[in-house]
C-alpha cells in the first residue's frame, strides 16, 4: 500500500498508513513483554471514553493558539502518573510494525520518527512498554489518567507542547480501530499508547491502552 502525506508543514515526513493500521489490529505485537504480577496495570474507567464528536467536527485550537513546526522530541512528561521519560525516535521493524524502545530501560519512551512531531498539525504518536522482565516500566499506568490532565512533550528546538487529555480507552488487540487513534483531526494532537487489558504468559496482554489528548498550549 502506498504512503499517505499527513503532514501540512513537512509534506517529507510520511506516514505508512497502512502499515500502521495494520501494526495496530495486531496490536503491537513487540510491545507484549509483560511480566506475571498479582495486581497488573491500572486500565481505563468507563468514564474516561473518549469524547464523541458529530463527524467533521474536530476539535479546534485554542484562541490564538498556532500549531508548532516540526521538531524532534525529546521528554515527555505527565505529571499526575509521575511519568518524566526521555524519548528515543523509533521506525518500523523487519515486520513492518512500529518499533519499541528497548525493553530493558523501563523509563524511555519512543517517538514515532516518520510521522507527525507533536505540537505539529496531524496526530503524534509516543509508544512505550507498560512493564517488563522486572516489572513496572514508563507506561505503567497509563491506565489510570482522566480527562482533563496535561502531558508536555518536550523538544530539541526547546520548544515545549502541552496536550489535554480528553479520553483514555483499552481497545482488543484483534479490533484495533486504526482510522479512529491515527486518524488526522485537523489539529495537533498526540496518542500516548501502550500495552494492556488482559495478560497471560502464553499470548502477553489482549490489548493497547491509547491516550487521547490534544493541544491546548505551547511555550
Amino acid at each position: 500500500m502506498s504512503p499517505k502525506d499527513f503532514s501540512v508543514f513537512e509534506p517529507r515526513r510520511r506516514r505508512p498508513w497502512g502499515v500502521l493500521a495494520l501494526v495496530m489490529l495486531s496490536g503491537l505485537a513487540m510491545m507484549r513483554n509483560g511480566v506475571d504480577v498479582e495486581i497488573g496495570p491500572p486500565q481505563p474507567a468507563a468514564a474516561a471514553a473518549p469524547d464523541t464528536r458529530p463527524s467533521g467536527a474536530p476539535p479546534s485550537l485554542a484562541s490564538g493558539l498556532e500549531a508548532l513546526p516540526f521538531a524532534q522530541a525529546s521528554r515527555v512528561k505527565i505529571p499526575s502518573i509521575r511519568v518524566a521519560a526521555p524519548i528515543m525516535e523509533v521506525g518500523l521493524d523487519e515486520n513492518g510494525w512500529i518499533a519499541a524502545p528497548p525493553p530493558e530501560d523501563s523509563n524511555l519512551a519512543g517517538w514515532y520518527q516518520n510521522g507527525i512531531a507533536p505540537g505539529q498539525r496531524g496526530t503524534a504518536i509516543i509508544v512505550g512498554h507498560v512493564d517488563n522482565a522486572t516489572g513496572p516500566a514508563v507506561f505503567y499506568s497509563l491506565g489510570a489518567l482522566h480527562k482533563g490532565e496535561h502531558i508536555e512533550v518536550e523538544r530539541y528546538d526547546g520548544r515545549v507542547a502541552v496536550f489535554e487529555i480528553y479520553g483514555v480507552e483499552v481497545y482488543s488487540k484483534n479490533n484495533f480501530p486504526g482510522v479512529q487513534v491515527y486518524g488526522d483531526t485537523g489539529e495537533p494532537e498526540l496518542r500516548v499508547i501502550t500495552c494492556g487489558g488482559g495478560y497471560s504468559r502464553a499470548t502477553g496482554y489482549d490489548g493497547n491502552v491509547v491516550v487521547y489528548a490534544r493541544m491546548v498550549g505551547s511555550r
